[in-house]
């Protein structure tokens, strides 16, 4: 396994994506800030297959990642594959409107072997693998620059492992007759549906008690505004109006601008 200097220079980049793509699979991982922002503030991407390994800064000046996007969500004959992969689909998903196709996802897969629901990838690296990781570097600030070496080790072998892991994980499942669920699966977390965040669709995710149509008709604008404002300015939902809040709004509309 070759493994890359950090890739700071869309030539690097071009050049690794062009190897990347005549192989069969690409390892995919991102680290990522959301703390503040609606938006995930992409600050790595990691990728690799059986012979080598990189992250990518999408923050060097001058980065185009253009080549990567392409292999990413263009790429029809290369799997992709991540661990418990929704965010990274949908940062994906983000910056193209399309989403990574052909998919795996090695946490549906352990699912699929009985090795527990939403197994935790350090979990799942120590029993494939007997590795255990450095957990202490996955509590850090992606967003600083420049990043360390401990950072950018802990970063790529996430998917140096998760190459190793996929064959390993695909013998297994060749061996059971769960084909058909597991191929369901991944069709379910490749389905671009599921990354739009449509505003008027944002009320679904909002718990209340009451069914009553006026009630849910309430919710949904409330929704729908706050959704369209944390987009347009890039800020949490909760930032702006809580869950708890919008529902009671809706269950118990204010009467004048006073109780507003």
């Amino acid at each position: 396994m070759h493994i890359h200097p950090l890739i700071a220079d869309s030539a690097s980049l071009a050049e690794i994506c062009a190897r990347l793509a005549q192989g069969e699979f690409v390892a995919v991982d991102t680290e990522f800030m959301r703390e503040n922002t609606y938006w995930p503030d992409l600050c790595l991407i990691q990728i690799g297959d059986a012979g080598e390994a990189a992250a990518v800064d999408p923050k060097a000046p001058g980065m185009d990642l253009t080549p990567l996007l392409d292999l990413l969500a263009d790429n029809e004959e290369v799997l992709k594959v991540f661990h418990a992969g929704g965010q990274d689909v949908e940062i994906v998903y983000n910056l193209t409107g399309k989403t990574p196709h052909p998919i795996f996802d090695t946490q549906i897969a352990a699912m699929a072997l009985g090795m527990g629901e939403q197994v935790g990838y350090s979990n799942l690296v120590e029993t494939m693998l007997g590795h255990q990781l450095d957990k202490g570097a996955r509590f850090t600030d992606w967003g600083r620059r420049p990043l360390d070496k401990r950072q950018i080790d802990y970063a790529i072998g996430d998917v140096v492992h998760l190459a190793e892991i996929f064959p390993k994980l695909l013998k297994r499942l060749i061996k059971t007759d769960r084909g058909a669920w597991i191929d369901e699966e991944m069709e379910r977390l490749a389905d671009p549906a599921n990354y739009a965040n449509e505003p008027d669709e944002a009320w679904k995710r909002i718990r209340v008690s009451s069914r009553k149509p006026e009630v849910l008709g309430r919710l949904k604008a409330l929704a729908a505004w706050r959704e369209r404002e944390a987009q347009s300015k890039d800020l949490p939902r909760g930032r702006l109006v809580r869950d708890e809040t919008l529902a009671d709004i809706a269950a118990h509309p204010p009467k004048d601008q006073a109780e507003i």
